[in-house]
């Protein structure tokens, strides 16, 4: 089997009840937070304005849920998807808010594989992705499905020339 932290899983990989503990985490920050806001242009002054937000029930800035859906998303890649089409999220949850400052880690469990009927090449495969804070807090779960390459039939990388 290929080494997984710089060849990624291919279908073949996969098997239904493998927890993946991704092995990487992330501060998020209040400058994040901001420029994801505004990038996606959501005009929600809890995750930009200190003013506003004091006033509410977190009495401080939440993170904006969708960097936070593509920040655990994120986390998985290497480990679940980087030879893979993602084809959609379901069941997203959020169970607890997310603050600057906190750090993210995930972690993924694989729910169901099978071959892909339309495309011989690769295989159908459903996760179920964790992102949790450092205090083992859950702060978003979902489920999603992807299409993944089988070994050697996708897309591949050059090697590097020896110079001499």
């Amino acid at each position: 089997m290929s080494d997984m932290t710089t060849d990624g899983r291919f279908f073949e990989d996969f098997k239904v009840g493998l927890v993946l503990r991704h092995p990487i985490g992330r501060t998020v920050t209040a400058t994040d937070n901001t420029w994801f806001t505004l990038l996606t242009c959501n005009p929600n002054p809890i995750h930009f304005d200190r003013h506003y937000a004091a006033q509410t029930e977190f009495g401080q800035p939440l993170m904006n849920s969708t960097f936070t859906l593509a920040l655990v998303t994120g986390l998985s890649v290497a480990d679940v998807s980087q030879h893979a089409v993602n084809l959609g999220w379901e069941d997203v949850r959020m169970p607890a808010p997310v603050f600057e400052g906190d750090t993210i880690y995930a972690q993924t469990e694989i729910l169901s594989t099978r071959e892909s009927e339309s495309r011989p090449t690769m295989g159908v495969v459903g996760v179920k992705t964790i992102g949790f804070k450092q205090d083992g807090t859950v702060v978003m779960e979902f489920r999603r499905t992807i299409l993944v390459y089988k070994r050697g039939q996708g897309p591949s990388r050059p090697e590097p020339v020896a110079r001499h």
